[in-house]
Parts: structure tokens; sequence; C-alpha cells
């Protein structure tokens, strides 16, 4: 097979840009992150596509172009096509129908059946015959027309032209006639050229596919394709700097070796850099020390880059490096035309002269404290305490911005300019705290390597053992973070109360991923051991006293059961979650609240807190910090009915995960992804390699969300035996595999017991279920037991267990539960020749199916509204009796409480539901109540649990009914 390419150094890049996602066949098979426009070009080349016949992809060099060109011919042949391949050469461009002989090759046994005056001027252009003249331009593009036309009559024809820009003049004028006179449907032409706009070759009217950068999470793939691609800061460095180039992944990753502390800044040049480095010394010298000037500043404005290069600002020492096609120089900024000449440029300057640039550089950027401070770091050689005190104040501006990961870039810098050892593992501490809130777990266990070197103080390894701890648990391992935290608090815990809530808080959070019962058993344990003096100072912990008394209570709800979660949210107990905050701390209060509603069974309120955390978290781009509680946010919009918003969460989800290796985050949103596509009707099995991702034996989370996935799946495609098969996992060896996941799927597997006729199976599970609970379920636990009693009860008791499961307002914010309970209940009084009181209920149930997109249980709701005597067509007139209190034999079907529907607020939760349905805004509320907009928010998200709704606008009907 021959490869195509992009030009110079784009051979490489075709190759990285097809390298796989990890599996058997890397490198040989698939694309990452071009599934899209691959289906472009198919479509295109394809006999029974619609549209044009013809497609040109544009690109910068490196972006994968002739890569994607390799996949779409590959798979073409395999679907029978024939394809004829060319490719320009610069060399070749001078040659006459060079490029043309290249494309007919194939074809030229064919030629004998043209007629003469068709086959006497393709024998001259391709030199087969002696001519005195160059053949007539006219028989010859007729004769090429007709030879593709007498191909395509056996099979499907494409033309794959690669390299466009460099097609020699003749063969150019040639191809544009055939382009321009296609009428056979089975011939198609694909083109490819570097740049970003048509070349001359390419005709007005072909249509264009521009490949953009690859996306976050497909260069993540493409960087782990690599052999020996950089982890940690250096991986998350050459991210940066590729810019989602696939050439300048894979080069970038080349250079650095493999090696886990090479940031991609060393000397060692690619092959494709090389071709760069090779044009970068041909310019004369005074271009070339403003071009590495640029590159030290990575770009950078061009009056500082100008200034510190000591150039007169007439820019006549950029126009050589711009013919070169290296640079672009704006009227702000020098721009490069591709990453890898940043690199290289950078890379091929001696030592001292590197060092002279980021020093002058420096001087230059006086204003810019932070900007300076990194350049006098690079400059650095050795220790140097005042570059490593101004790197610390700059990353101290950067994480009061919410920027970790430039704050834990300064720090790790810092410490590495640092002379004593105690303030360099005081810096490396610190340093390792802000990589914990970026989230990548490589990068924390490797800062942790370097501050166990250095010191055996309690307080800064504690917090060392904070990251680390989080680092290991992000990765899969829980066991190893449980020892690690253990062993901390156990044999040398920190003196600092802050640090010991701090780790504490940790190993709840992974004594919930892990669901380990000797984890969990120790949290009381340890809560009870935190001694946090208010006022303190805080040594390595930034936790202010507010945060303090926050931390604890995410580790208590995790330890304790739903309905003792639920008691840190009771309005009339006192508690921080009501207190809002400034800055940081009020990020943490909202993660904390999050945290405690999810455990507490209060998904709206779960939803809405996380949501507005996150958003702060995004616009910082610390979104590591919030990473262990994006599943459970996708899992509670899932359980909520959001379902739009959950599948954009999901993918924002996988690409951090991607980016940042937190693997068993990756598993559980591929979960959560498998089980969504499996209510909306779209069975596809799980990945395999999902299941040995992580050991699942101390991530029961992530096994939990993997067996309820399978389950939905094989549900989805009607296998009921495999669907109960996975279900049942939950509750291996009559206990709960995970504490909060088990007892939540009950349902599903009395559903599934009862259609594969397993009840007797499940009665006894249904009953350890209501053991755990306890004598105060939660609301969503009551009607879980209640559906769960119901479906497994063949006697008329059952109706008893589906009125609660129904009737109970709260169930309205888990819409597709209380779906279900009602076409269960429906579906029971319809086999008892019950059918009007079915009709309302069904009608409501296939609502919510409908509007949720639930494919297959909509067709159950509208099978049985047939089996009623009314069609699914006519169902919405009979909701009016669903929504005001349908009676019969059931009783009330109805989502409202009974008499008032405040009666169950406090007073000042009526004044603010009351104010919110006449339209004012919480800003408008809190001036006129006198109270903070966040507290008015508060309130409204309490509130909307107890009064049924899970929306603004459904206050109005609340009032106006009470």
């Amino acid at each position: 097979m021959v490869l195509m390419r992009d030009g110079a150094g784009d051979g490489a890049g075709a190759c990285a840009d097809r390298a796989g996602d990890g599996g058997p066949d890397v490198g040989v098979t698939s694309l990452i992150g071009r599934d899209a426009e691959l289906a472009r070009v198919l479509a295109s080349c394809r006999p029974d596509g619609d549209g044009p016949r013809e497609l040109l992809v544009l690109g910068k060099a490196g972006a994968g172009k002739t890569a994607l060109l390799e996949a779409a011919a590959r798979r073409l042949r395999a679907e029978g096509a024939l394809v004829l391949r060319a490719q320009g050469d610069e060399a070749e461009s001078r040659y006459s129908f060079a490029c043309l002989h290249q494309l007919l090759l194939p074809l030229l046994r064919d030629l004998d059946a043209l007629p003469a005056h068709l086959r006497e001027p393709l024998d001259i252009a391709f030199g087969m015959v002696a001519a005195e003249r160059p053949p007539d331009p006219l028989p010859l593009r007729i004769a090429v027309l007709t030879l593709l036309t007498g191909a395509a009559r056996r099979r499907p024809v494409v033309l794959v032209v690669d390299d466009v820009q460099h097609f020699d003049r003749d063969s150019a004028d040639v191809l544009g006639f055939v382009t321009r006179r296609l009428a056979d449907p089975g011939i198609a032409v694909l083109l490819a050229a570097r740049g970003d706009v048509p070349p001359p070759q390419v005709t007005a009217e072909t249509p264009v596919l521009a490949l953009p950068p690859l996306p976050e999470r497909a260069a993540a793939g493409l960087l782990d394709a690599q052999p020996r691609p950089p982890a940690g800061r250096a991986r998350l460095e050459l991210l940066r700097q590729a810019e989602g180039n696939p050439l300048a992944i894979i080069e970038l990753s080349r250079a650095a070796a493999g090696s886990r502390r090479s940031a991609p800044s060393g000397n060692r040049l690619s092959r494709v850099q090389e071709t760069f480095a090779a044009r970068l010394r041909t310019l004369p010298e005074a271009t070339r020390r403003a071009v590495l000037y640029a590159a030290a500043a990575e770009g950078g404005d061009l009056a500082t880059v100008t200034r510190a290069a000591g150039h007169d600002p007439d820019l006549t020492v950029w126009r050589p490096a711009e013919d070169a096609g290296l640079v672009t120089v704006t009227g702000e900024r020098v721009v490069f035309r591709h990453p890898l000449v940043r690199a290289a440029a950078y890379r091929i300057a001696p030592a001292h002269l590197r060092r002279q640039a980021h020093h002058d550089l420096a001087a230059a950027l006086r204003d810019d404290a932070d900007r300076s401070a990194w350049h006098r770091a690079a400059a650095c050689v050795g220790d140097d305490e005042s570059v490593a005190a101004e790197l610390e104040a700059a990353a101290g501006r950067a994480a009061a911005r919410g920027g970790w990961f430039a704050a834990a870039r300064a720090l790790e810098r810092a410490a590495e300019c640092t002379p004593g050892e105690a303030e360099r593992a005081r810096r490396y501490g610190r340093a390792l705290s802000a990589a914990d809130q970026v989230g990548d777990p490589v990068w924390v266990r490797d800062l942790h390597e370097r501050l166990a070197r250095l010191t055996g103080d309690p307080d800064v390894l504690g917090a060392a053992a904070r990251g680390t701890a989080m680092a290991l648990s992000l990765a899969g391992r829980q066991r190893e973070a449980v020892e690690l935290l253990t062993g901390v608090l156990d044999r040398r815990p920190p003196r600092d109360g802050r640090t010991v809530l701090s780790l504490t808080s940790v190993l709840g959070a992974v004594a919930f991923q892990s669901g380990l019962p000797e984890a969990r058993r120790r949290l009381p344990e340890f809560l009870a051991k935190v001694r946090v003096e208010p006022g303190s100072p805080a040594r390595f912990e930034d936790l202010s006293d507010d945060a303090c008394a926050l931390v604890e209570l995410p580790v208590r709800a995790s330890a304790s059961s739903a309905s003792d979660a639920a008691l840190l949210l009771d309005p009339s107990r006192p508690s921080p979650l009501r207190k809002p905050l400034d800055g940081p701390d009020e990020v943490m209060r909202l993660l904390t609240l999050g945290s405690v509603a999810w455990h507490a069974d209060e998904s709206d309120l779960c939803v809405e807190s996380f949501r507005t955390a996150f958003a702060g978290l995004r616009a910082g781009g610390a979104m590591g910090q919030g990473a262990p509680c994006l599943v459970p946010m996708a899992a509670s919009l899932l359980d909520t009915g959001r379902w739009d918003e959950a599948d954009a969460l999901l993918a924002e989800i996988a690409t951090l995960a991607a980016v940042h290796h937190l693997t068993y985050i990756a598993v559980d949103a591929a979960a959560l992804r498998a089980t969504l596509d499996a209510l909306r009707g779209r069975p596809r099995p799980l990945d395999d390699r999902l299941w040995t991702a992580v050991p699942l034996a101390e991530n029961r989370v992530t096994h939990a969300y993997l067996l309820r996935a399978a389950s939905a799946q094989a549900e989805a495609a009607d296998d009921l035996e495999g669907a109960y098969r996975h279900l049942r996992g939950l509750y291996a060896d009559g206990e709960f595999l995970h504490p909060m996941l088990s007892p939540r799927s009950i349902v599903d597997l009395a559903d599934l017991a009862v259609r594969t006729g397993r009840p007797e199976d499940a009665a006894p599970l249904v009953e350890a279920v209501r053991a755990d609970a306890g004598e105060r379920p939660t609301a969503r636990m009551a009607m879980l037991l209640h559906h769960a009693t119901a479906l497994l009860d063949d006697s008329s008791d059952a109706e008893h267990h589906y009125r609660l499961a129904t009737v109970n307002p709260a169930g309205q914010q888990w819409p597709l539960h209380r779906a279900r309970a009602r076409l269960h209940y429906a579906r029971w009084l319809r086999r008892r020749r019950r059918p009007s009181e079915a009709r309302p209920l069904l009608s409501a149930a296939l609502d919510a199916f409908t509007r949720l997109g639930a494919v297959r249980p909509a067709e159950e709701t509208s099978a049985e509204l047939r089996a009623t005597g009314l069609s699914a067509a006519a169902s919405g007139r009979t909701r009016s009796g669903v929504g005001g209190g349908a009676r019969g034999g059931g009783g009330v079907v109805s989502d409202a409480p009974a008499g008032d529907p405040l009666s169950a607020l406090t007073a000042q939760q009526q004044q603010i539901v009351r104010l919110a349905a006449q339209g004012l805004a919480n800003r408008e509320i809190a001036e006129r109540l006198m109270l903070s907009p966040r507290t008015v928010g508060s309130h409204l998200y309490q509130a909307y649990p107890k009064l049924g709704v899970s929306r603004r606008h459904q206050l109005r009907e609340i009032v106006e009914r009470g």
C-alpha cells in the first residue's frame, strides 16, 4: 500500500492521524477524531450519494488530509470501487501530464478500445509514441473522459488526488475539464490540498471540506496511541503546543522521547521538525533572531517581541520568514504557520541565545509581572530565590483567577529554582495541591515522588498524600489510595487540623467510589479526631473556617444512610450549606451541597448545585476540582429527565477524562452513555475493554454502572435473561455491591424478575433494601420500594403500593421512575378489567416517555392504551383527568400535594415562592426581603422538591391552586 503525503513532513502526520485508539490495529486501520469528515468524504464518492460527486479537502500541513484520503480509499476499495490515485509533486510539476499519467496508469491497457483519434492524443501525452507537436487539448480531454466513463460501466471509479496544488498545469487542466463534465454517477473526484483556500488548479465550483484541528479528546487519544507518549505536565504542555494538529502531536511526542519529565522544549529534533529547521537556517541572521524571540515568547505580541529583539518597528526584518511560509505578521502579533515551526525555531538556537532571548523578554515585560517572571525563570540556571519568589507570587495571582494549570506550572518551576530543601518542599507541596485542582493524576504522583525525597515533615507529607491519594483514586487504584490515607492518619497524622480534615475528606470520596466496607467503616473514627482551631493559619490546605465547616459534610453523608444524609439538608437544623459564601468557598459550598443532595436522594437540588458550581470551575479551567462530582451530576441528569443536558455533559466528561487520564471517570461516563442510548432505543454492546480498564473489585461504583448499562442494553435488545443476569450482580451473595447504587436499582430488578419468572428470587432483595432504608426512607426510596413491592405482589394489596408509588408529588423530579410506575399500575388495572381507570395513567406515562425520548417504554404504553380501547393519538384528551385528579377505583392520580401546597414550607420560603411565582428574579426578591440573591436561590432549591416541581415556571400554578 502506498502512503500519500501532504508535502514536506506531512507523511508522518498521515501515519499519526491514522493511529488508533489503543487496540491491536493501532496505526493501520483507524482514524481518530475524523469520523464526521470521513463520512462526508465517503458520501461524496459513493454512486448512491446525494449532492456533488466531487470534493476538495483543505487543511494545514499535518492536519491529516492524506490520512483521510487513505482511509476513504481503503474503504471504497473494500466496497468494490476502482480507486485511481495520483500524488502532486513539486519536483515533477514542470513536466507535462506527469500527474495525469500517475492517475490513469491502471487504465492504460484499455487504450486499445478507444477510437484511433482519441487514442493518439493519449499516446502522445504519455510519451508512448514519438510526436512532433503536443497533443490537441480537446481530443485529449474527451479521450480521458471517455476512458473513465468506460471503466465506470464495470464498477464505480474514484479519482483520489493528493497535493493537487503541485499538479502540473496540463494535468490540472484535463482534471478540471473532467470534473466540470461529470455526468456518470459512477465517477467521483476526491482532491486534497494544503492551505486555507483552494489552489488555482481546482475549479471554483468544487465543494470544500476544511479540516479543523482535532478536538481535545481526539488529540489526547492520538497522543496515547504513540509508542512512548510523555506524561503529567509534559503531556499537557505538548497538547497545548500542538494545537490539535496531528503531525505536531506525533512529532512532539517523538521529540519528548517518552521521558516522564521531558517537556516538549528540549533540543532533540524529529525528522519533520528538521525539515522546518532547514528552512529556518536559510534566513538572514537578523530574521532568525526575530523568529527565535517570537518562539521564546510563544508567539507573543509584536511590539514586545520587536522591542526585546532590538529591531526597528518597520517590520522588514520579518519579510524573509513570511516569504518562506514560516510566520505571519499581523498588526499586533507574530503567528507561526505551524506549531512545529515554533518548536524548531526554539530548539535549533544555541542555549546561550535562548537564555538571552528570555532575559531580554523579561526586561521588555517589566509591566507584566507574571510573564516577566516566567521569562526570568526560563533564563535561570541553577537556584535563584528571587525568581522562585516571583513565580510563587504569579502562581497566587493565577490561582485567584481560577487558573490552576498556570498556578501549578509556576509553583513547580518555583520549587526547581528554590535553594533550600525545606522551602523547596513547601513549594512542591503547593504545586501538588494546584495540580490536584487541575485533575491530572500522573502529574500529581510525579510531584509527590519529588516531595517525598525532600522532607519527613508530617504536615508536608500529609498535604502531599491528599493529592496523591486522589490521583490514585482517579486512576482507579482505590486500595492503594485507602492504604496511603489510613497509613498517614494512623501512623503519622499531620499536626495541622485542616490537613487532617482534608485527608479524611478524600478518604470519604475514595470510600464511596470503592464501595469497600473497610474504608467506609473508618470514616466516623477519623472525623472524630479532626480538630480545627478557628482562625488558625493554614500551612498547606487553603481551607478557610467556612470551608472547613463544609468539607466534613459529604464525608458524613457518605458514611451514613440516605435518610441520615437527608437530615443534613433539613431546613429546621442549622447548617453551613445554607450560608452563601464568596469566591472559591462558594464553589466548595455548591459542590458540597450537590454531593450531600446526591447521597440524600434530592436529585433536583443535586443538579442545580453542581450546575452552578461547574459553571464557575469551567470559567477558571479548574474542572479537576469537581472531577469526582461529574459522574453523580450526569447520573442525576438522567434520573431527572434532562437527557439532552446529560448528553452534553457526558461528552465533556469523556474529553476531560481522556486528556487527564481519569480512568474510572472515563469508564463511568461510557457506562452512563450506554445506559442513555439504551433508554433512547439505541442498543449498542458495551466495549469489552471497559470491564478491564479498572479493577472492578475496588471500584464498585464503576462496576455498578457497568452492570446497569449492560442490563439496559440487553433489555433494549429483547434479551431479558441477560438483562436480569447483569442486574442481579448488584446484589451478589445477598449483599449490596454498592450501598447507594444497588438499592436504587431495586425496581428494575423486580420488574425483570417478574418478566423472567423469578419473583421469588427478588422478594428477599426487596426486603433487604427496605431494611437498609430504615424507618425514615427518602421520598425516592419510599416510591421505589412501593413500586417494587407492587410488582412482586399478585394480590389485591398491590394496588395500595401502586397508589403510593404514583401519587407522591415528590416523584415528579424522577419522571422516568414515575412514568414506569404509572405504566405498571395501569397494566395491573387493565388486567383486572378496569380500563377506564388505567387510561389516565397510561396517557400521563406516554406523555412523559415521549418527552424524554424513551422509545421502547413509549411503544409499550401505546400498546397498552390501544388495549384499553383508546388510541395513543386520542390520549391527550384524557390528561386533564391526570393533572386535576382523575378518580376511579385507583383513587387520585396527581402531582400536587393535597390541601395548601405551600404548607410544607417555612414562612420565608413561602414568601420567596409567592414572589417567584409573580415572575420576580432572585435579585428582585432579595431586595424586597433584604436577603442575598444566593440565599433566595438556596431557599428555592429547597422548596422545589417539597412542592413537587422542578422548574420555576411551575410555581405560578402551585400558588394559584393554593
